[in-house]
């Protein structure tokens, strides 16, 4: 039993790398749960378990933390780009948009709303709309960074002996 839990926590690890770039599939949450499985698939084997409920917690937090960032560090580097609110919410609902598409429409929804954003509400010229919406990029790209430290971190601990 043991056995089949460890081969299904690898299993969620590995999916939650892939989640991390592939829009849709919620990466860190899905590392999360191979973490769990791996907690339990040596508490049934009595190994060694290095692993805590301090431990889960710790994870489960920064997890939360990760997918939370995740949304807002965009509309957050669109406004150290110089950006408007309209450019921060434009770049939301862009990224929210294009979360249906492959991770092509996520970024191209979060930089394509930030640039809508700018221009129809910001009321900014072409130029500066675009240096907003080049700070959205920059957040998504960051965003999925942080998303696949904390995933690949989190398959580390699982496959760990």
């Amino acid at each position: 039993m043991s056995i089949v839990l460890f081969v299904f926590a690898v299993i969620l690890g590995i999916a939650g790398i892939i989640g991390s770039i592939v829009p849709g599939l919620p990466g860190p949450p899905i590392s999360w749960a191979g973490l769990l499985l791996a907690f339990f698939s040596r508490r049934i084997a009595e190994s060694g378990n290095e692993f805590t409920l301090a431990f889960l917690f710790f994870w489960l937090a920064i997890t939360i933390v990760v997918t939370v960032l995740d949304y807002v560090i965009p509309a957050r580097f669109t406004r150290l780009a110089g950006g408007s609110k309209a450019g921060s919410w434009g770049a939301m609902i862009g990224l929210l948009a294009g979360i249906l598409f492959t991770a092509i429409g996520m970024i191209a929804g979060c930089f394509l709303g930030a640039l809508a954003g700018e221009l129809v509400f910001g009321k900014k010229d072409f130029s500066a709309s675009c240096k907003s919406a080049l700070g959205a990029f920059a957040g998504v790209m960051v965003g999925t960074g942080i998303k696949l430290i904390a995933t690949v971190t989190m398959l580390f601990y699982i496959i760990k002996p």
